[in-house]
């Protein structure tokens, strides 16, 4: 088999720079209007909003301005796009640990989102030190202190988890390993390139080994850390799978939905529709779980009906800035990649599986930003220019980083000691 390479085009740079700047453009349009009162911050909130912010862990500071807002975009960002970069490096790992073989002519597509680990861990420790207590409410030292007004008992009781050093501390340990554990599988998956044979595949296997087993561990932990940390008081037992199942059906989606582009533009002619259909059950079948999860969770609390566990619940479905949100997450995220994904044939159609994978991408942005928004911006946050142009600047960086990747290697592992198998796939 010869070496397929991919060109990281100047037109394709282009489209991804054109997209940076129209990023930038309505972010910036975003922070005048709402400088200027056009976001609609002058409204006032129900009353049934005041309550949940009057239970519910308490604003720190008056109303929420525009760079608070943007610390909030910041923050959703790179929580999702660190999580696809995860969801990369997991897809590989998976393959190596099942010891599956039908994946190999397109394992290098997830190999390339692992490179955004690094740049995305740095934003996240950046935005974090910026803007810990925009972000966080229990950063804020006078609810610990029990001469003050403001004492926490609860928050209190959290210290020694949810501390400002701690915190910082776990992030750190977070990147370094999930990055090293990459730029180690990825080594040996380059050198398999070189040298063939079967002592790089067992190098990979024992490193996917262990970010598997980390992986397991702190994708749950940091979910607790950056996600739901951000409503301090509540919390859930389901929560690190949830936030797993969000993380991993996108990935999978954006996984797939590049595999098809690539093949459009006339690579990976190893890839035949029989890969495509597999990714296309992954996809549909994490939708599925991903719902399941999500039931389960508002399930729990709503039958239980305990003030303060509902109270995250009411925040969203009460509150007009996000119930319309909140309610369309089951619509987009499962209703739709259900249906259109249920039969056979259009697992195997590259069209409509790029619609779904667009879909699911878009769905699952929104449940992070239903996850983190409520609980920082409390009566004031919405979907505007500032939130989608911060999103296309970290989308357009994102796929840039990913495609320069797939440019320095070969984009096909033919010396992979399980090809001959995946060029044999029939499902």
């Amino acid at each position: 088999m010869s070496e397929e390479k991919f060109i990281f085009t100047a037109g394709a740079k282009k489209k991804l720079i054109i997209m940076l700047v129209v990023g930038v453009v309505l972010t910036v349009l975003g922070i005048v209007m709402a400088n200027s009162g056009g976001h609609g911050h002058e409204e006032v909130a129900a009353a049934a909003g005041h309550g949940a912010d009057a239970t519910h862990g308490g604003g720190h500071g008056g109303g929420a301005g525009w760079l608070k807002r943007l610390y909030t975009s910041l923050w959703i960002n790179n929580v999702y796009f660190v999580g696809l970069a995860l969801v990369g490096v997991l897809f590989v790992a998976l393959q190596y640990v099942t010891q599956a073989g039908w994946s190999a002519p397109i394992k290098r597509v997830p190999e390339a989102f692992g490179y955004w680990l690094p740049i995305g861990g740095v934003l996240m420790i950046v935005t974090f030190l910026v803007a810990n207590h925009d972000l966080f409410h229990w950063t804020h030292e006078y609810l610990y202190d029990k001469a003050s007004p403001e004492y926490d008992s609860i928050l209190d009781n959290k210290k020694a988890y949810l501390n400002f050093g701690f915190f910082l501390g776990r992030t750190v340990v977070y990147f370094v390993v999930w990055t090293l554990l990459f730029f180690l599988i990825r080594k040996y998956s380059l050198l398999e390139d070189k040298v063939g044979g079967t002592e790089p595949w067992y190098k990979i296997r024992k490193y996917s080994v262990i970010f598997v087993v980390f992986f397991g561990v702190t994708s749950s932990t940091s979910a607790w850390d950056w996600v739901m940390s951000v409503d301090p008081h509540w919390f859930s037992t389901l929560f690190g799978w949830y936030v797993f199942s969000s993380y991993f059906v996108a990935g999978l989606a954006g996984i797939t939905f590049l595999v098809l582009k690539l093949k459009d533009y006339g690579y990976l002619k190893v890839v035949k529709a029989d890969h495509i259909h597999d990714m296309g059950k992954f996809v549909f079948g994490f939708s599925v779980f991903w719902t399941y999860l999500w039931f389960s969770q508002f399930l729990l609390y709503y039958y239980s009906n305990i003030p303060e566990e509902t109270i995250y619940y009411v925040d969203r479905l009460v509150n007009d800035h996000y119930s319309p949100y909140f309610l369309s997450l089951v619509f987009i995220n499962f209703v739709i990649p259900f249906f259109v994904l249920m039969t056979r044939d259009s697992k195997r159609q590259g069209a409509i599986l790029k619609i779904a994978c667009i879909v699911i991408l878009i769905g699952h942005w929104l449940d992070f930003f239903m996850m983190i928004t409520p609980g920082i911006m409390k009566n004031e946050g919405s979907i505007g220019f500032m939130e989608v142009g911060v999103t296309l600047v970290y989308l357009s960086a994102f796929l840039f980083v990913a495609l320069t990747q797939l440019s320095k290697a070969g984009l096909v592992a033919h010396k992979h000691p399980m090809m001959k198998e995946a060029m044999h796939h029939h499902i």
